[in-house]
């Protein structure tokens, strides 16, 4: 289960004439009464925004951090599409409100798909009443939403975290202990995603909706989200190209009583780390996952600008698909990515193995490098041995595929 995962909470999914040949193209994520509960969002830092972005800021700013529903629609960007876009956002908002109950400004919205087309409000509104009147709960539902969403994905994306009940955890995944006021019970985190390219700081070309039913005021979101974004879409990159529609939203029914603010991070930052992943994994045309890991950096910033510009370079993403530890593009990379740099302390490793130590090529075993290289996941490690300074990036090779889905529009 997904983003129907957390107690409180309903999805809806269906056809409403966005896509060609009727694919599903609409999904509904909304409070079982469809009344409003605590929400929180980050958008895209893109100056050119779209039209559901500024609809959605503007909602979250009228209700106060409070939201009874997130619709989502995938084929239609509705980007750069001036006022009439703005007014299809809000058409598509108060279609959502009468569906369950609630007021406009209590519905969020987030679009994802081609920029630059008019928004077909007039084909597609008469549809979304009896797309979001099978809303129901449960795993299916979450599912169908999930796939409702996605547009040059290949598989849909959703994640579940549930909190450390111990001081161990077994398997990575989530549900936190509630003990303020002495209560102790169990939250579940649940949530879904779309996005396999434009994936770059701030966040990607993705859509993002997280459920909880834990209970936690506005600000608490705020805060807890945004410290997720910042370790895990924010912490990516496919092209180094950022959307125009990045939206994250997160949702606290309450149903499972207080929680402590540290159990929800961990959830939250789980299913956003878990998101990401999958991301970078259905990136387009992409055949490896890679991460990019800059130490020894004067700073935590530098080391993060410095693995960016690594996991940015097409000449570096190239020599991935090829499967060839070429270091010396990575070094160029690091030379020129505006942080402290020093030739003579850099040293380059692919899958521990270095390649580069003092700026210089080092005797290694090829063979070892190369079945590493040729892996589905690679690791590349750079230490400018200049401080403590560390940061990792994720991101994808540049294969074929990637051209071919973006050459024409897409």
């Amino acid at each position: 289960m997904s983003v129907t995962a957390a107690s409180g909470f309903v999805a809806a999914s269906g056809a409403i004439g966005i896509k060609a040949s009727d694919a599903t193209d609409l999904a509904l994520v909304a409070t079982a009464d469809g009344r409003p509960v605590p929400a929180a969002a980050v958008f895209t830092q893109n100056l050119a925004a779209a039209a559901p972005v500024q609809v959605s800021r503007s909602h979250l700013a009228t209700t106060g951090g409070m939201a009874s529903a997130v619709l989502l629609t995938s084929g239609n960007a509705n980007a750069a599409t001036g006022e009439e876009g703005l007014r299809a956002a809000l058409a598509m908002c108060q279609r959502a409100a009468q569906s369950i109950g609630s007021s406009p400004e209590e519905v969020l919205v987030c679009q994802t798909g081609l920029i630059g087309v008019p928004f077909p409000i007039d084909l597609v509104a008469p549809r979304v009443a009896a797309v979001l009147a099978n809303r129901s709960a449960g795993e299916a539902a979450g599912a169908a939403a999930a796939e409702a969403i996605m547009t040059t994905d290949t598989v849909r994306k959703e994640a579940v975290a549930q909190g450390p009940v111990s001081a161990s955890r077994a398997s990575g995944a989530a549900v936190g202990t509630a003990h303020a006021g002495g209560l102790t019970g169990r939250f579940t985190v649940g949530g879904m995603a779309k996005g396999a390219a434009m994936l770059a700081p701030n966040m990607a070309t993705m859509l993002a909706v997280l459920t909880t039913d834990a209970m936690a005021e506005p600000p608490v979101l705020r805060a807890v989200l945004a410290d997720a974004v910042e370790r895990s879409f924010n912490a990516i990159t496919i092209d180094g190209c950022t959307s125009t529609n990045d939206t994250v939203v997160i949702l606290a029914s309450g149903r499972a009583g207080p929680v402590v603010e540290a159990d929800l991070a961990v959830a939250v930052q789980e299913v956003c780390t878990s998101l990401a992943r999958q991301m970078v994994a259905d990136a387009e045309g992409a055949t490896k996952v890679v991460t990019v890991r800059v130490a020894g950096a004067a700073s935590d910033d530098e080391a993060h600008r410095a693995a960016r510009r690594v996991a940015d370079s097409l000449l570096v993403k190239c020599s991935f698909n090829g499967a060839d530890p070429y270091w010396g593009r990575v070094v160029s990379e690091l030379g020129s990515a505006g942080v402290d740099f020093d030739m003579k302390r850099v040293s380059v490793s692919y899958g521990g193995t270095p390649v580069c130590v003092g700026g210089m090529a080092a005797p290694h075993d090829s063979a070892q490098v190369q079945a590493h290289m040729a892996g589905r996941y690679v690791e590349l490690v750079c230490d400018l041995g200049l401080g403590s300074g560390e940061a990792a990036i994720l991101t994808a090779d540049l294969g074929y595929g990637y051209i071919d889905e973006n050459r024409t529009t897409s």
